[in-house]
């Protein structure tokens, strides 16, 4: 029998991005259109649906795994977001406001944490301001170009289909926590939820 294939980094990323992403603590989410692609869907009855994207979600348990909390800040509520916020264990969060500064201060002085230990990710004009005060901004493929102007990085990958995943991997290889959470991965273990 042949042994496992070793695991090791994929990713690479740019000395001095690594740099600037070093320190974080604390990683801020908006969801709309970086945890999702950023359209609304509604059924019959009004609902508003979203669709999720696995990888993110696994993003954002290995962030969570890593030490570094992940704060979901956004303009909008419903059912299915709470309910995939739950599973993903994120306790910190704050649903409908659009003024997303002072929530993010709160959540700052609830950890016990500063600017200088937060990042954040946004896609349009409610998200700047934490993105400029954040000491770490990263914007999706597909956000808006204020977004992109003020973010260190743009990730490849687009809102709701891996954006926020590229986002959570480099806060784990600037953190030195990519490759010791890659380790922990059994070749053979296949149990487990799936994000």
């Amino acid at each position: 029998m042949q042994a496992p294939k070793a695991l090791t980094p994929a990713l690479y990323y740019p000395p001095e991005l690594l740099l600037q992403a070093q320190g974080i603590r604390v990683a801020f989410f908006d969801i709309d259109g970086v945890l999702t692609d950023g359209g609304l869907y509604f059924s019959e009855s009004g609902e508003t649906l979203k669709r999720f994207n696995t990888l993110d979600g696994q993003g954002l348990k290995l962030l969570q795994k890593a030490g570094i909390t992940p704060v979901v800040i956004t303009g909008r509520d419903s059912a299915p977001l709470r309910l995939r916020l739950k599973a993903l264990g994120i306790t910190h969060a704050r649903f409908g406001t659009e003024d997303k500064r002072p929530a993010a201060e709160a959540f700052l002085s609830e950890l016990n944490l500063g600017w200088a230990q937060a990042a954040a990710i946004g896609d349009d004009w409610p998200d700047l301001p934490v993105m400029q005060r954040a000491a770490f901004a990263c914007a999706p493929a597909n956000a808006h170009a204020q977004a992109k102007a003020l973010a260190h990085h743009i990730t490849a990958e687009r809102g709701g289909e891996g954006a926020a995943r590229a986002f959570c991997d480099l806060l784990l290889v600037a953190g030195g926590h990519y490759a010791d959470l890659l380790a922990q991965v059994g070749v053979n273990d296949h149990r487990g939820a799936s994000a």
